[in-house]
């Protein structure tokens, strides 16, 4: 992939399965809720795709309240595979995005097993993965570490969510950045 700052034309935001059975073992849930309905709101002020993924909606439930509320027409696929992207509708749906777009912005749970495989799913696919650090987590602290760490060995950008939202604005004083200030501050 170039080295070149991301354009909102460039990226989608994909959400992995933060869901209320998940969410209530997850570490550092909350920080986690907060920061993806962050993500969310700046997807939709920049014009950003949302795509997401439940993983066995049956038994894990629908997402946690916070998120399920910002969900209405984002298509969200219900799969058992931990790489999203082999699941054959997710796959399609991100297939029939935008040739423009080549870097998916990733955010969920678990790091370590949907959020890692999936990674190496985009990679695959012909994606740049760029998981937000403080967007993703998994039962044990350790575990999430040891997954962002892997995923940034293979390649995938690693980074905080406040990094991408101003790499996407790119300056202040635009509609677009005095829109998404108030869920940033």
């Amino acid at each position: 992939m170039p080295r070149q700052l991301l354009r909102p034309e460039n990226c989608y935001l994909h959400i992995i399965d933060p869901q209320e059975r998940l969410m209530n073992q997850i570490h550092e849930a909350d920080q986690v809720i907060k920061t993806i309905t962050k993500l969310v709101h700046c997807a939709r002020i920049v014009g950003i795709p949302i795509l997401a993924n439940t993983q066995y909606k049956k038994g894990l439930g629908p997402y946690v309240a916070e998120l399920e509320e910002l969900m209405d027409g984002v298509v969200r696929p219900d799969k058992i595979e931990f790489n999203a992207l082999a699941h054959p509708e997710t796959r399609a749906l991100v297939s029939a995005l935008p040739a423009s777009i080549h870097t998916a912005i990733l955010v969920g749970v678990e790091t370590h097993i949907c959020i890692y495989q999936t990674a190496i799913g985009m990679l695959g696919h012909g994606l740049m993965p760029w998981v937000v650090s403080d967007a993703v987590s998994s039962r044990e602290p350790k575990n999430s570490a040891l997954g962002l760490a892997r995923i940034e060995a293979l390649g995938a950008a690693v980074g905080p969510a406040e990094m991408i939202i101003y790499e996407l604005l790119g300056k202040a004083g635009t509609p677009e950045f005095k829109a998404v200030l108030p869920h940033i501050l």
